[in-house]
């Protein structure tokens, strides 16, 4: 086993395409990344502050925010993607995945505009909504466009770009906020804001171009549109015999998924898929609650708070840590694994909560304040090699296809509200004043305790999925009951050989129905005259 990343020999095709596609629809986190992170720098402009504030005054005298007004502004966005993250759903299935981003992005412009029009919060807000409406909508659809789309041998690092795209534009806000906090002028603001209009372009031209993906068509019943999708992404004839077989293959295992039940939202709630929505939703809103976005919501001003200076810089620093640490995680799920790799990002991140939560509670000088920025950067490297993409790549592959858009929306709306119960919450839970807990670097403690929590969840309930396909995702978890032996699994079903059965699947375990089409093909061997030497018995 090769440090490399290498296509198998059976893969039929290019890969190139379908790898470079995946590619190009990560940049939609580039919307998502910028958009979270430009708020935090904007909070801590004068400027802005001086023309924003409705009369309250730091601690110096200066206008500043209320806790009230600073916890609406960065958390309605988090409300509007929450909504918007469930109705991706709806619009990735009946309009498709691909149009579905590009309607996404259009709602994403028209809260853009309202921002850089704004001299006052409520319309600062109204626009951040509606922003966070089409951030939603974008965040569940591309992971679901990726994981369509991609060869399974490099899903994991293709749908974990994913992220990367994130880590990039919070680090270009960064860039974008400390070049223009210090004009005097709506500029201040209006720049870093506007600036979106660009990512959201290039995103919109790129998706009126790409191809939709063959699983929605074969969702749709359009068998001829998959084929050509699927042609295009390998680069093969659409009658070449590995583009029949692997739809078949696809369309296969969807029609043995609907013969299990409905796909209505209820039904999402039930059996496997119920397990596995519960995996999904509980993986996201622990990415949340390990404390991640406190850094990038709040860094600026905790840091300022805590006594170091300049912290536009600091806070510049450890988004150049969050973009560096993302690549070797790219690498790592697909040569270490989900499973493992989840384990050591949380054990990491777990030591470095504790560590920043002792040091920046029991001491105050600069050597601590070194400390502090110190793992603040470790937690960051830790979080950004594992929870970060992991947790998209997992939601991604482990629903089945008749269910998928819908589980996805779900556990991307519950990545959104705990977001925003977490923007809303930390003014209250760090700030000082009559109300507020002032917690400052205690709040360490809250985020490594969920650390705490992960290592258990990771053990229990992620199953490894790295090498299978979607559809062989859908068999590990039909087969294997208990997560830390998932790594044992060994696909082995044909679903194209079990429909051929015609039995009820509700009447048959698959592992019941694959020893029937095991028989049928041993029967079917020996009548065509083929005794235990594997030739014609007549010789």
């Amino acid at each position: 086993m090769g440090i490399m990343l290498k296509k198998p020999p059976q893969a039929a095709g290019s890969t190139a395409p379908a790898i470079l596609i995946g590619l190009f629809v990560a940049f939609g986190g580039v919307l998502f990344g910028y958009d979270t992170g430009t708020i935090g720098g904007i909070l801590a402009m004068p400027y802005w502050l001086d023309l924003f504030s409705t009369g309250a005054k730091d601690k110096y005298g200066q206008p500043a925010l209320t806790a009230s007004e600073r916890s609406l502004i960065v958390s309605i966005l988090s409300a509007g993607t929450f909504f918007g993250a469930l109705g991706a759903a709806p619009m990735g299935d009946i309009l498709g995945r691909r149009i579905g981003m590009i309607m996404s992005t259009l709602v994403f412009i028209f809260g853009v505009i309202l921002q850089t029009a704004a001299t006052a919060i409520p319309l600062f807000t109204a626009g951040r909504f509606f922003a966070g409406f089409g951030v939603g909508l974008i965040s569940a659809l591309i992971p679901l466009y990726q994981s369509e789309t991609a060869p399974k041998w490099i899903r994991g690092t293709i749908v974990g770009s994913y992220q990367l795209a994130i880590t990039i534009g919070l680090l270009i806000a960064s860039i974008v906020d400390n070049a223009t906090k210090g004009r005097n002028n709506t500029g201040s603001y209006r720049v870093p804001i506007a600036v979106q209009f660009a990512w959201a372009i290039i995103l919109i031209v790129g998706m009126l171009i790409l191809p939709e993906t063959p699983r929605f068509h074969i969702k749709s019943g359009h068998q001829e549109k998959a084929a050509k999708a699927l042609s295009r992404l390998r680069r093969l004839d659409v009658d070449d015999p590995a583009i029949v077989e692997e739809l078949s293959e696809i369309k296969a295992n969807h029609e043995y998924e609907l013969s299990l039940g409905a796909s209505s939202y209820l039904d999402c709630f039930k059996g496997s898929i119920g397990k596995r929505l519960f995996t999904g939703c509980s993986l996201q809103a622990l990415q949340q609650l390990s404390g991640v976005n406190f850094i990038f919501y709040y860094g600026t001003s905790f840091f300022k708070d805590s006594g170091i200076a300049n912290s536009f810089v600091i806070s510049l620093i450890t988004n150049i840590v969050n973009v560096c640490s993302t690549f070797p995680g790219l690498y790592m799920v697909e040569k270490w694994g989900r499973r493992p790799l989840l384990l050591f990002g949380a054990i990491g991140m777990c030591i470095c909560q504790y560590i920043i939560a002792i040091v920046g509670t029991t001491t105050g000088s600069q050597v601590a304040n070194k400390v502090l920025i110190a793992f603040v950067c470790f937690y960051i490297f830790f979080f950004a090699c594992s929870w970060g993409p992991v947790a998209w790549v997992v939601t991604g592959e482990i629903f089945p296809l008749k269910s998928r858009a819908k589980c996805l929306s779900m556990t991307t709306a519950t990545n959104w509200l705990f977001n925003f119960a977490i923007a809303y919450a930390t003014p209250y839970l760090v700030d000082e004043g009559p109300g507020n807990a002032n917690l400052k670097s205690k709040v360490f403690f809250i985020w490594g305790t969920f650390c705490l929590i992960c290592i258990v969840f990771v053990y229990t309930m992620i199953y490894e999925t790295k090498g299978l396909s979607l559809e062989q995702v859908d068999e590990l978890y039909a087969k294997t009951s208990r997560a830390w032996v998932s790594k044992k699994f060994v696909p082995t079903v044909s679903f194209l050989e079990v429909q051929d059965l015609g039995v009820n699947a509700r009447s048959q375990s698959l592992a019941e129905m694959e020893a029937g089409a095991v028989r049928k093909k041993s029967v079917a061997h020996v009548d065509n005259g083929f005794g235990d030497g594997g030739l014609p018995e007549k010789y």
